[in-house]
Formats: C-alpha cells, structure tokens, sequence
C-alpha cells in the first residue's frame, strides 16, 4: 500500500507485482475514494505505461511519476469516467466542487 499524498489530499494506492514483473506491469489502483477522468469505479487508472504502453525500464518511481502528472493534467479524451471526463471538459467549476470533495473526505478517512 502507497499513500500519494499532494498538499490537498492523501490518498492510497495499492500495487500488486506478480512473477511476471517486470516483463508485466503491476496491478495498481486507488483504494481510497476517486473523481477524475481516468480512473474507473473500482480505483483502476486508465495509464498508458499500465497497459499497452508497459515497459521493463519502468520502475516504482516511473509509475507512481505518471500517476502524480494523470492527476494534475486529466485526459478527457480516454475516459474511465465518463461523468469525470463531461464535467472536466464542460463545466470545470462543478468538477473542481466534486474533486474538492474526494479530497476533503481523505482528510477523514483510514
């Protein structure tokens, strides 16, 4: 387990490295609580290098990197979200509101 922690929020992450690593990526998805375009319901990332972009030369840091830059800059072209992706695209206060959220309630929860 992995907490991403920025000056808003923390939020964890859990990575599962099977005996394919790193010929295969990890597993890696949010178990706290989410709003944004590229990450699904059940805390799964919509990445490239977790998927079809995955390469050996990444490492821990490489991953957690790219996830750090998805959530600063969403790609609302490749939705896991699709409420996420409309609200980012079309109306970016109500969006900051609901992200503002999420991230009050990482302040609480375990």
């Amino acid at each position: 387990m992995i907490l991403l922690s920025n000056t808003s929020g923390t939020f964890k992450l859990s990575l599962q490295f099977s005996e394919d690593y790193p010929n295969k990526p990890p597993t890696v998805r949010f178990v706290s609580r989410m709003f944004h375009p590229n990450i699904y319901a059940d805390g799964s990332i919509c990445l490239d290098i977790l998927q079809n972009q995955w390469s050996p030369i990444y490492d821990v840091a490489a991953i957690l990197t790219s996830i750090q830059s998805l959530l600063c800059d969403p790609n609302p072209n490749s939705p896991a979200n699709s409420e996420a992706a409309r609200l980012f695209s079309e109306n970016k206060r109500d969006y900051n509101r609901k992200v503002r959220e999420i991230v009050e309630q990482s302040w609480t929860a375990d």
